[in-house]
């Protein structure tokens, strides 16, 4: 049996936050916060710096993506 790989699309725009027994969660980046930042207010551009989390809705399509 071959080694699963990884999507490497999915791998550079998720990170996996927790263990497998407490249930994982995956953190992402939010959008809109690379370019053309002028005209965005500093509250905006503050909150869209934080982290963000997945849906669990889609949680597990993005976790068999990344399977190591």
């Amino acid at each position: 049996m071959p080694k699963l790989k990884s999507n490497s699309a999915a791998k550079k725009r998720f990170a996996r936050v927790g263990t497998k027994k407490s249930g994982f969660k995956l953190k992402r980046s939010k959008a809109y916060h690379r370019h053309l930042l002028t005209s965005k207010s500093s509250k905006r551009k503050r909150s869209l710096g934080k982290i963000a989390y997945v849906n669990h809705t889609i949680a597990k399509k993005i976790i068999a993506l990344i399977p190591h």
